[in-house]
C-alpha cells in the first residue's frame, strides 16, 4: 500500500504538470497570440519550475521526512490552479497594458511578455508539484543500498504520469472541456494529492 501511494503521488503530480503546460499554452494564446514564443515561454517556465522544485523538494524532504508536511502547500496550490481563470485577466492585463496602444510592441517584448505571463500563472503551481519527486524518493529510500532502484521507480512513475498528461490533455481534455473546467479538474486533482499526503503520514514514523 505504501509503495502504491508513493507511485500514485508522483504519477499524478507529473500528470497535472503536463496538463498545466499544455492547457497553459492554449490559455496564453488568447492574450499573446499563437506565436512560437508562447510555446518557448511555457516550456521554459515549466522547466525552470521543475529545476527549482526538485532542488527545494529534496531539501524539504531532509528537514521534514513526512508527506503530511506537503498537504497544506498542495491545498493552497490547488486553490490557485482552480482560480487561474479568475486571477489571470488582471495579472496579464498588467503585462499587456504597460505598452502604449498607439505604438507597435517592440520585438524584444513580443518575446519576453509571454514568458512573463507564463511565469506569473504557471511557475508557482509547477514548482510545488515538482517537489513531489525528490520528496517521495526520500520517503521511498528505505535502505541505502536500494536508493538507486527507489529513485528509478519514482522517476519512471512520474514520467509515465507526464506522458499521460500530454496525450490526455491534447487529445481529450481540450476537446471535451473548457479551459476553466480543465483548470478546475487540475485543481481538484492537486487537492486530492494534498489528501493523499495527509493519509500517507501513517506509513512514516515521526522523526525523534
Amino acid at each position: 500500500m505504501r509503495t502504491f501511494c508513493e507511485i500514485l503521488l508522483v504519477s499524478t503530480g507529473g500528470f497535472i504538470i503536463m496538463v498545466l503546460e499544455i492547457a497553459g499554452v492554449r490559455f496564453l494564446t488568447k492574450d499573446f497570440g499563437g506565436s512560437f514564443y508562447v510555446w518557448i515561454s511555457q516550456i521554459g517556465m515549466v522547466m525552470a519550475a521543475l529545476a527549482f522544485g526538485y532542488f527545494c523538494g529534496g531539501w524539504l524532504a531532509d528537514q521534514f521526512p513526512r508527506p503530511g508536511r506537503l498537504a497544506p502547500l498542495l491545498a493552497g496550490t490547488a486553490l490557485f490552479i482552480a482560480a487561474l481563470p479568475v486571477l489571470a485577466p488582471p495579472l496579464i492585463g498588467l503585462i499587456i497594458q504597460r505598452h502604449p496602444l498607439d505604438r507597435d510592441i517592440p520585438m524584444l517584448w513580443q518575446k519576453v511578455d509571454p514568458a512573463l505571463g507564463s511565469a506569473v500563472l504557471f511557475l508557482l503551481p509547477c514548482f510545488v508539484l515538482a517537489m513531489l519527486s525528490p520528496f517521495t524518493i526520500r520517503l521511498a529510500a528505505r535502505a541505502l543500498d536500494r536508493v538507486g532502484s527507489a529513485s528509478g521507480r519514482i522517476y519512471a512513475a512520474s514520467t509515465v504520469g507526464s506522458i499521460a498528461g500530454v496525450f490526455v490533455t491534447g487529445y481529450a481534455l481540450l476537446d471535451w472541456l473548457s479551459l476553466p473546467a480543465v483548470f478546475l479538474l487540475a485543481g481538484g486533482l492537486t487537492l486530492g494529492l494534498a489528501g493523499l499526503c495527509w493519509y500517507m503520514n501513517r506509513f512514516y514514523a515521526p522523526r525523534s
